[in-house]
């Protein structure tokens, strides 16, 4: 069975991601696993201001995850997998990777316009040697029928 993993956030390149390894995943019988990345917080010299702050970021990507999940079952996808990471957004990615042997590739979109974002350049760039699975970039400029034909 073919995993697909997509990382979620609030943009409209996850978005594009998600549609086309939704799609991708029903058409190959396949599963999907969604990632929502949380970023390291500014540090703060008072701890119940940090674990408050960190904590309420952690609930914003859980709250992202979960409706994306619940968007998908709506549609009659499969349940994916959830999982939601603090960390470095690069660094996660790859410890989440190792950490899932079962991942077949790597769905990232790309913006409509401007340049690539980070995880589009470093795991197409310097980063793809690492890689143990393939990576698809879906263009952010695709619309829902695009997506379906190229899925």
């Amino acid at each position: 069975m073919r995993v697909y993993l997509v990382i979620i956030d609030e943009t409209e390149e996850a978005l594009v991601a998600l549609q086309f390894a939704t799609r991708r995943a029903a058409k190959t019988d396949g599963a999907l696993h969604l990632l929502a990345l949380v970023p390291p917080q500014p540090f703060n010299a008072f701890a119940g201001v940090q674990a408050t702050i960190e904590e309420e970021a952690r609930a914003r990507a859980e709250t992202l995850v979960t409706a994306a999940a619940g968007n998908l079952l709506s549609q009659g996808a499969k349940m994916p997998v959830i999982s939601v990471r603090m960390g470095e957004d690069i660094k996660v990615v790859r410890e989440y990777l190792k950490e899932h042997p079962e991942v077949s590739a790597l769905v990232l979109g790309a913006a409509k316009e401007g340049g690539p974002g980070p995880l589009v350049s470093h795991f197409t760039g310097a980063g793809m040697a690492h890689m143990t699975c393939p990576v698809f970039v879906v263009p952010g400029g695709l619309d829902a029928a695009a997506i379906e034909k190229l899925s």
